[in-house]
Parts: C-alpha cells; sequence; structure tokens
C-alpha cells in the first residue's frame, strides 16, 4: 500500500500527536449558530496556509459541514505549487499519513472518477511535498473520524470546472456520500512574494483586502467558469483551479 508520509508536519502545524490534536479543538468550534447557516451544504473553500495563520477559518469550514452531514468521503481538490501539467492529479490509492495516523483513500470512488474521465490520471508523485491538501487532512481527521478521502490536484486552467463536474457526474452515478473541499490561499502580497502593487503599510493591506474580496464575491456568486480568469488577472488566489473544480462539483448535494 502507498502512504503518502507528512510533507509539512511540524512547520505549517504541529508534528506530535499530543499537539495537534490539542491544536484542533482549540481551532475547530464547537457551537456554532446553526441559524447563519444553510439548510444543505455541499462542501466549502479552506485556506492552507500554515494554521496559525488559517487554522480557524478551516476549523470553522469544517465545523459548519458537520453541523450539516456525515460525509464517508471528503473530495479534497489542492492547489499545486510546484508541478505543471495538463491533467489534474489523483493520488488514487492507499492511505495518507498525518501526526493522528493513516486516513485512507478511496480506491473505489478513485477508480471510477479516472474511468469516466480523460481530464484527471492516477498520478501520486506531485502529491508528496504539496502542503494544500495535507493541511486540510487532520482536520478530516479529527471532524469525520471514519471519513476516507479523494485527493485531486488541480491546475488553474480553463478545464477545471470541468474537472470538478466530472468528479461530480460519477458521485452523482453512484450515489456516493461526499463533500468538496477547495484549498486556496488569497492574494500573496508583499515583497516576499514579489507583489506588492501598492507598496507596503496600511495602503497596501487596505489593497490586498479589497484584491481579496474580488474573488471571494466571485466564488460567493458561484460563478466557477469566472474564477481562472479573475485570478489570472488579479493575483487574488493561488488555488484557482481548485476553487473552480469545488464550485462545480459542489452541485452534487452533500449526504
Amino acid at each position: 500500500m502507498m502512504v503518502r508520509e507528512p510533507a509539512v508536519a511540524g512547520t505549517f502545524y504541529a508534528g506530535s500527536p499530543e499537539q495537534c490534536r490539542q491544536d484542533l479543538q482549540e481551532l475547530v468550534p464547537r457551537n456554532l449558530d446553526l441559524s447563519t447557516l444553510p439548510e444543505t451544504i455541499y462542501g466549502g473553500i479552506a485556506p492552507h496556509a500554515g494554521w496559525t495563520f488559517s487554522g480557524r477559518v478551516c476549523g470553522q469550514v469544517f465545523a459548519a459541514i458537520a453541523a450539516r452531514c456525515r460525509p464517508a468521503t471528503v473530495v479534497l481538490f489542492g492547489a499545486p505549487h510546484r508541478r505543471t501539467g495538463v491533467k489534474a492529479a489523483l493520488f488514487a490509492d492507499g492511505a495518507w499519513e498525518t501526526p493522528l495516523g493513516l486516513v485512507p483513500v478511496d480506491s473505489r470512488l478513485a477508480e471510477r472518477v479516472l474511468a469516466g474521465t480523460s481530464l484527471i490520471e492516477d498520478d501520486p508523485y506531485p502529491h508528496e511535498t504539496e502542503h494544500s491538501i495535507e493541511v486540510q487532512v487532520p482536520f478530516v481527521q479529527y471532524v469525520f473520524a471514519e471519513a476516507k478521502i479523494l485527493p485531486i490536484l488541480v491546475e488553474p486552467s480553463a478545464r477545471a470546472c470541468e474537472v470538478g463536474e466530472a468528479v461530480a457526474r460519477v458521485v452523482q452515478s453512484c450515489g456516493a456520500s461526499v463533500v468538496y473541499i477547495g484549498s486556496t490561499d488569497l492574494t500573496h502580497y508583499g515583497p516576499h512574494y514579489g507583489f506588492a502593487p501598492k507598496g507596503t503599510g496600511e495602503t497596501g493591506l487596505t489593497w490586498a483586502k479589497a484584491n481579496d474580496r474580488r474573488i471571494i464575491e466571485v466564488i460567493l456568486r458561484m460563478r466557477a467558469e469566472a474564477v481562472v480568469s479573475e485570478v489570472a488577472e488579479h493575483h487574488n488566489a493561488c488555488g484557482a483551479g481548485a476553487i473552480a473544480a469545488k464550485t462545480c462539483g459542489a452541485s452534487q448535494p452533500a449526504r
């Protein structure tokens, strides 16, 4: 069995089981205001920075999903930061390891997805050092202890929507119980990223927040077809492919 070992445990999130679980207990809220949630939740968008910066947002996303459904499988659309390729890369068989132990890949669903589209290929190797999906996996283990995962890295291309639609068709045809997570951060702003069109300080922060709001509005309006072009023009997310695939995939209700 192929096991994808953790690449960023101890840096992006705690490397010890005890600290990892303690952090999750603090990051995942226990008492959500259910009146603020839709009656049916198909999935969510979750950030993938270090938990110190983004863990509370991740915790809220997973807690909201858990308040409405208990999926058998969590489809994780990730942002490839290093790999470039035409097709989406699926880790189709085996398990992922985190400090909390192993979580199995839904190999049966993966087999059906691969048979149902030529847009996705069985390619586990781009996942080896990629953090965008890994930082979500402990949340899956903590919130949905019995769930499997389906990890897919999606390039920010015009075909990202088709990837999500292809997965959704397979899910719908076989009646799988899933939710979809799209993993992305927003504007990578500052000298470190070589992107500071309004300089640093308060002016730059205000501009970056407004830039973030642009892509958030596109997501909230479920305009999946506009995501990749919006991000290409305004550099306001690193996971345009993951967002687009998730938004299209979420047309399949969670169970």
